[in-house]
């Protein structure tokens, strides 16, 4: 297994991730329990938030206004502006029975921590492990990750896009709830070789 080229990745076939029926937007007291029905359950879920992109210098971020958990067949949103989602998203981070997986999460961590006074606990960062399987220098990110071991092409378009702006779009709905789900999908692929 080697880190592919941009030109590689392009030629690769999309991930196929989760649709839209597979996704769940938390925003009551009944989305945020259900969610901890699934996730409490699981061993090991995929991991992201996502924050409001900073265009002026000096900006300073408010810290994740999304945080973003998949299993390996459902992904869960929970938006910060619903006191539930953010109550039930701190509990499901802090426990320490379930490893929660991603790319890049030494920021996450800290974001999280400083802006919404949540500590996660149980974690693994994809990019350090790949790293070491590689035996690149570089941390390898979602994308590449995806590339290397699922063989497929992560689209990374709505990445730049305004999280603060609800309701969410489609095509931001998608992009965030696969961006948790690859990182599942990546661990249990790996685990399985």
């Amino acid at each position: 297994m080697q880190r592919p080229s941009k030109e590689e990745i392009r030629l690769l076939p999309p991930y196929q991730g989760l649709s839209l029926e597979n996704i769940s937007l938390v925003e009551t007291e009944q989305d945020a329990q259900q969610a901890l029905a699934i996730l409490s359950a699981q061993a090991s879920v995929g991991f992201d938030t996502e924050s409001k992109p900073m265009f002026r210098k000096g900006e300073v971020s408010p810290g994740p206004v999304l945080i973003q958990l998949a299993t390996e067949h459902q992904g869960f949103l929970f938006f910060r502006r619903f006191p539930a989602a953010m109550a039930a998203a701190a509990q499901i981070l802090a426990n320490p029975d379930i490893q929660k997986i991603g790319f890049g999460l030494k920021d996450d961590k800290k974001e999280l921590r400083n802006k919404l006074a949540i500590d996660i606990e149980n974690t693994k960062d994809l990019s350090i492990t790949l790293k070491h399987l590689v035996g690149e220098k570089n941390s390898i990110g979602a994308r590449a990750g995806v590339a290397m071991v699922l063989k497929t092409r992560l689209s990374k378009g709505a990445q730049r896009s305004n999280w603060a702006r609800y309701p969410l779009r489609k095509e931001q709905v998608l992009y965030a709830a696969n961006d948790a789900h690859c990182a599942i999908c990546i661990e249990l692929a790996l685990q399985n070789n």
